[in-house]
């Protein structure tokens, strides 16, 4: 971990940093001084005390927000790299789509464990088939996008349900927003492949006035839960005047992306778990 260009990195974000550190980052620089095991061990509780007093956030709360979003980076990884390696699987002109998207992926896991430090979990095991619910997903590319599809908009739903408690801590609020609008632009791109083999689908999600789930299978369904929902921040969005008639109500309700709360991402990912 090299902290010092993590400070230098942080600073580009947030130029008020080293006045928020300072003397602080004299400290750490000193810890150095006593070894090198000394210091690797001692600095992700030297980053996670700097974090905290400079930001005022449980390094222990944002650790546990960013082991959370660094299981789905893992999931999407491990689906990316698996659907490639395929041989048959990917037309010959959506892999530079696929491998760009999981390019993105690898480099979220990257920059997560690295923020994370020793405190990173684990990978788990996956089962891509979700115990049986998609069992052609590694031979069936029509079934491989629809959960493309799914993981991408869950992602997006997931990072949304973690912002509040990233509020306090700006840097990580603002790398947490800068994947949630990379998670988006994957989603629109497998949207748009899917579109080229025919389904006539938008570019974001959408759906019936009821179940806003255009993967068209049921078991996607819970990642689109409350997705119709026309309430924000309050106000009923059907009421503005701005609003009428079944056309610029949906509009409306599609401007929106539902934030999804970790209990029931997690409720999504476990038939993807093995172990």
């Amino acid at each position: 971990m090299n902290l010092f260009s993590i400070i230098d990195e942080i600073q580009q974000v947030d130029p008020e940093f080293e006045d928020r550190i300072s003397p602080r980052r004299a400290v750490i620089k000193n810890i150095t001084s006593f070894g090198s095991r000394v210091a690797v061990a001692a600095l992700p509780l030297a980053l996670g005390t700097l974090f905290k007093k400079a930001y005022g956030q449980s390094a222990t709360a944002v650790n546990d927000v960013l082991n959370f979003a660094l299981t789905l980076e893992y999931l999407e990884a491990y689906f990316y790299k698996q659907g490639l390696a395929q041989a048959n699987l990917i037309p010959a002109a959506h892999k530079s789509y696929l491998t760009a998207i999981a390019g993105h992926e690898n480099a979220h896991v990257t920059f997560l464990k690295n923020i994370l430090g020793s405190a990173a979990v684990a990978s788990p095991t996956f089962d891509l088939t979700a115990k049986g619910l998609f069992g052609d997903v590694m031979t069936n590319y029509n079934t491989y996008l629809i959960v493309a599809e799914t993981f991408e908009d869950t992602g997006v739903r997931a990072y949304k349900g973690q912002m509040p408690n990233l509020l306090g801590n700006q840097v990580v609020l603002t790398a947490a927003m800068q994947i949630h609008s990379v998670e988006a632009r994957h989603a629109s791109a497998i949207r748009y492949l899917r579109a080229l083999r025919g389904v006539s689908i938008k570019p974001w999600v959408s759906g019936s006035s009821t179940v806003f789930n255009d993967t068209g299978i049921i078991a996607a369904t819970s990642s689109y839960a409350n997705e119709n929902n026309t309430v924000q921040h309050g106000i009923d969005i059907t009421t503005l005047n701005a609003v009428k008639g079944t056309t610029t109500i949906t509009a409306a309700i599609e401007a929106f992306d539902e934030p999804l709360d970790k209990a029931t991402v997690l409720n999504i990912l476990v038939p993807f778990i093995a172990s």
